[in-house]
């Protein structure tokens, strides 16, 4: 088993509050800054920029064929999409969703999936959905249930050839997969990795052997783990708080980035936030979407 060290790229006292869905596009790591109401990147060499301030509290992040973002407005349940200089609405997910909205891919037909977490962290008193939904959110906007009875659905990555979607239930401590049926639905819900115990999986990544990177912010395993179609758990990586969130990028995508905080406490991020951005080099490249 490997087990790497990464190297901080953004570290504490740079501006970031907690980050979220990082994505590699172009020559610079995209992520959303959850407590800062902003979508940021940065390169390898650490030049960190804001790309857009929002209004409110965006979560998970995908790309069109033509460059523009979707993101979702996480508490208002709905989704919207920057082409570069104006923000325009995407889609309503108040019918569709409950609480919070979570992580989100865009595939090359310019369909975005989103789940939804059921847990309200600014909130806390309301009480968590018992099952959740994933949502597939078509170009032209309309808005479809695809799955349900998920237990803190969280990252997302589609496969290669655009024809398996993997998730990570938070809750359900494992990978979930679903083959993408050519008309969008999601069918053959299965196991695609049951994670060692006490791993409850946030974002994930995908690479080229179809093994799975997991940010675990559980209080049990390792920060991160890679793990195999099957549950062996191949590469791990310790860090001194919790992992978040993950992607594979860099110029031959081998460059593995790790969102890292201490917590996600709206009020102790609001008092002394702790988010850093980590990297370590990999031996196998990333694959699939994000």
């Amino acid at each position: 088993m490997t087990a790497y060290k990464p190297e901080q790229l953004i570290g504490l006292g740079q501006g970031l509050r907690f980050t979220e869905s990082p994505r590699w596009r172009g020559d610079r790591l995209w992520f959303i800054d959850i407590h800062d109401s902003a979508i940021k990147s940065v390169s390898l060499a650490g030049d960190l920029r804001t790309e857009i301030a929002l209004p409110f509290k965006p979560n998970g992040l995908g790309f069109m064929a033509d460059g523009s973002l979707v993101f979702s407005d996480a508490l208002h349940l709905a989704m919207k999409r920057w082409d570069g200089s104006t923000l325009h609405d995407l889609a309503d997910l108040s019918q569709t969703c409950v609480f919070c909205l979570s992580d989100a891919v865009t595939d090359p037909q310019g369909r975005t999936w989103v789940s939804d977490i059921g847990y309200n962290f600014w909130n806390p008193d309301a009480p968590p959905a018992e099952t959740c939904v994933i949502a597939r959110i078509d170009p032209d906007g309309g808005v479809t249930r695809v799955a349900g009875d998920l237990r803190f659905p969280n990252g997302l990555v589609i496969t290669p050839d655009g024809k398996t979607l993997i998730i990570g239930e938070t809750n359900g401590f494992c990978l979930t997969a679903f083959d993408i049926e050519a008309d969008g639905s999601l069918a053959n819900r299965r196991v695609y990795a049951q994670l060692p115990e006490g791993v409850q999986p946030d974002g994930i990544c995908l690479d080229a052997e179809g093994a799975v990177w997991v940010a675990n912010p559980g209080q049990q395993g390792p920060s991160v783990l890679r793990v195999r179609e099957g549950g062996e758990v191949t590469d791990t990586i310790e860090l001194e708080h919790h992992a978040y969130a993950v992607a594979l990028g860099g110029p031959e995508r081998r460059h593995l980035f790790i969102c890292s905080s201490e917590g996600h406490d709206p009020a102790v991020i609001a008092a002394q936030p702790s988010a850093v951005l980590l990297v370590a080099e990999v031996a196998v490249p990333g694959a699939g979407t994000p």
